[in-house]
């Protein structure tokens, strides 16, 4: 877990913009000297360990600092003799990890593990030993972050590492916590490894870390990752972007006089407000700088607006949007909508009178603390309840939406090539929906899915095996294909089949973006190579069954030896209301009033003739019903038909589409009256989802 600085010269420019922003860096020398002296006597705190106090006392005044004593004094102990490769007490390497923590606003908890976090890993020092001395909780969070041994796993033990930390940190978030700062210490500390060693780190940082720090929302780390990483795997545009900086360091920049009136704005407003410049990260301007081209010198920061409450955010908006030039392009309102990642600030951008356009993040300071610091921010989870054994899984009440899909679809990938590919797929995925799921109409709760999932994915995640048998969906009440993609705030109702040998097509992987539907959908049809019978047969070709017919049914034309038919795209059926249009040959088709074809006959100047319908009470009608395919669906449709006393005159079933058959029946009624009986003893046959006239 150790190295030294990659090249200084190719580092300097990040490290720069480090203390224009304020952020303390660690004196590892200076640390190293004190940690050689070895332990302090017990009335003070260990000189090594001073500023880490400061940091964490900043945040928290009241912190019992006597744990990160004890904790110093282990750590110091057990790594003493050990040296980095820079040739630097060890020693360094874990304090520097709980500094970062520190400046975050972690707790006593987790700094406490932090500090020990390489012990049991790279010492004589044991889980029960960490456990007996600082309690369950630290040693549950040290447990989490250790590695797992390379000598049991081989090849596989990266991948079983995250995913024992992944576990872990479903029961607790404060271990990825510390697994992104001990990452980026390593990453400030790169350059004694060779090349290929230092671009395979960049890379697993790129693929797993980075996603992680933006889904936890720890900005702070995120973006100096960003940056670290951008350096090794991108030289050359790294030093493109360091030259543009380099170059706006010399010209004369405005945004500290666009801050100044917007201070001004403010204070006249009667709002208080703290009003910050913030110069964008190195991949930040890289990436404006491939979407808009040349940059002005407003282009290469940002301005902050810091504010009280909730309601100052929109009163500074308000404020913004009066006295500058809106873009309203680029209004964005995360306050009322948050991120994923508990991310909350309004966002726009303004024209001055100089010309330039500066964008503006206004949130609270509360806001901003959680923006910069995301899960750190939150403290300890537990802190109101009793803390249980470790070997107990922990509900963490923050636990957000994709974390809970890893821990899911985990389980079911026990190869860790699959896992490992699998995970990077899945947090390449930089958007969330939430989506409502229903029982008969009525909404039951609510499931998080990446941005673009389907039907198909809201099965797996609402049923998991059961979804195997899916053969339908209805998205806010209406039915849709299971390809379907999802939007946010959508109202979902999957419907499953009754039979139990049906299963999933392969083209449902297709439209799967969930890992935990693809690998449920994969593993279901390298068990069934035959497929699942009758349900996911190929189509076959419409079957029809045709009686016999007389066009004209009751219908009577008010015109002496017309020939009349009823019209099969609305099947008028006594009582109701028609009209009647000569057409080709003389005949007369008769149509419900209301049908379209009516107003397209009389847009042709058509003359309508009347109709009447005779006294008998029979009526023809043709009907259509949509279900799901199955197993003798026709035969029990035509016994529901048969047992109405109803008369098929001709049926047509279509080739089945997606597990869906629609049937289209002209049906002879004895009495009209009987058609509502009819079309509900149709909608009862089990696999039908709807029944109407043509």
């Amino acid at each position: 877990m150790s190295a030294e600085a990659t090249n200084p010269e190719a580092h300097a420019e990040v490290r720069a913009e480090l203390r224009r922003r304020g952020r303390s860096r660690l004196d590892l020398r200076r640390l190293g000297r004190a940690a050689l002296l070895g332990p302090t006597s017990r009335d003070r705190l260990p000189d090594a360990i001073g500023h880490v106090a400061e940091a964490h006392r900043a945040h928290h005044p009241d912190a019992d600092l006597s744990l990160l004593r004890r904790a110093y004094l282990l750590a110091e102990t057990s790594h003493r003799g050990q040296m980095r490769k820079s040739g630097e007490p060890y020693i360094t390497h874990p304090l520097a990890v709980t500094l970062i923590l520190a400046e975050l606003g972690a707790e006593t908890t987790t700094l406490t593990a932090s500090l020990l976090h390489d012990t049991v890993e790279d010492t004589d020092v044991t889980l029960d030993q960490v456990r007996a001395e600082f309690g369950d909780e630290v040693a549950f969070i040290v447990d989490g972050v250790t590695k797992v041994e390379k000598i049991d796993y081989g090849a596989a033990a990266e991948p079983e590492t995250f995913r024992k930390m992944l576990v872990a940190t479903g029961n607790d978030v404060r271990v990825m916590s510390i697994k992104l700062a001990d990452r980026l210490h390593n990453m400030r500390t790169l350059g004694v490894m060779r090349p290929e060693k230092q671009a395979r780190i960049a890379k697993v940082t790129r693929d797993v870390l980075i996603p992680l720090a933006e889904r936890l929302g720890v900005q702070a780390l995120k973006t100096e990752l960003e940056d670290l990483v951008f350096a090794i795997l991108h030289p050359e545009e790294y030093e493109h972007t360091r030259a543009l900086i380099a170059s706006h360091a010399g010209e004369s920049d405005p945004l500290p006089a666009i801050a100044d009136s917007v201070r001004t704005v403010l204070r006249e407003a009667g709002i208080a407000a703290e009003v910050q410049v913030r110069p964008r990260h190195f991949v930040s301007v890289h990436r404006i700088s491939r979407t808009r081209g040349e940059l002005r010198g407003s282009d290469f920061g940002r301005i902050l607006v810091l504010v009280g409450e909730n309601a100052d955010c929109y009163a500074v908006l308000g404020e913004l949007h009066t006295c500058f030039t809106p873009v309203v392009s680029e209004f964005k309102d995360f306050i009322a909508a948050p991120k994923f990642n508990l991310y909350q600030s309004l966002h726009t951008a303004v024209a001055v009178p100089e010309g330039y356009v500066a964008e503006v993040i206004v949130r609270t300071r509360q806001m901003h603390r959680v923006a910069e610091a995301g899960v750190v921010a939150l403290g300890n989870p537990y802190a109101t309840a009793e803390t249980p054994d470790s070997d107990e899984e922990r509900v963490d009440p923050t636990r957000p939406g994709w974390l809970s899909r890893l821990l899911d679809w985990q389980q079911s990938a026990p190869d860790p090539d699959t896992f490992w590919t699998v995970l990077r797929a899945e947090l390449a995925q930089d958007r969330e929906i939430t989506v409502f799921r229903a029982e008969g109409g009525s909404a039951l709760g609510t499931i998080s899915l990446p941005g673009g999932a389907s039907c198909i994915d809201a099965a797996y995640a609402m049923h998991g095996a059961a979804a195997h048998g899916c053969i339908g969906a209805r998205v806010n009440g209406r039915l849709t294909s299971l390809s379907s993609p999802l939007s946010d705030g959508d109202t979902v109702q999957l419907l499953l089949a009754q039979d139990a040998s049906s299963g999933p097509a392969p083209d449902w992987l297709d439209h799967a973006r969930t890992p935990a539907a693809r690998i449920a959908i994969a593993t279901w049809l390298q068990n069934h190579p035959g497929g699942a019978g009758p349900a996911t047969a190929a189509p076959r070709a419409p079957l029809s069954v045709v009686g016999a017919r007389g066009d004209g049914g009751n219908a009577v034309a008010d015109l002496p030896d017309a020939h009349v038919r009823l019209a099969g795209c609305c099947t008028p059926v006594p009582p109701d209301a028609v009209a009647g249009f000569v057409v080709r040959g003389g005949a007369v088709t008769v149509h419900r009033v209301h049908c379209p074809a009516v107003a397209q006959m009389r847009s042709l100047g058509r003359t309508s003739v009347a109709v009447h319908w005779r006294a008998t009470a029979d009526c023809r009608v043709t009907l259509l019903a949509e279900s799901f395919g199955r197993p003798h669906l026709l035969a029990d449709l035509t016994e529901a038909i048969a047992r109405e006393g109803v008369e098929v005159v001709s049926a047509t079933v279509e080739p089945p589409v997606e597990q869906r058959v629609r049937h289209s029946y002209t049906l002879q009624l004895p009495d009209a009256a009987g058609l509502p009986a009819l079309m509900r003893a149709m909608r009862d046959v089990p696999g039908v989802y709807d029944v109407s006239r043509a």
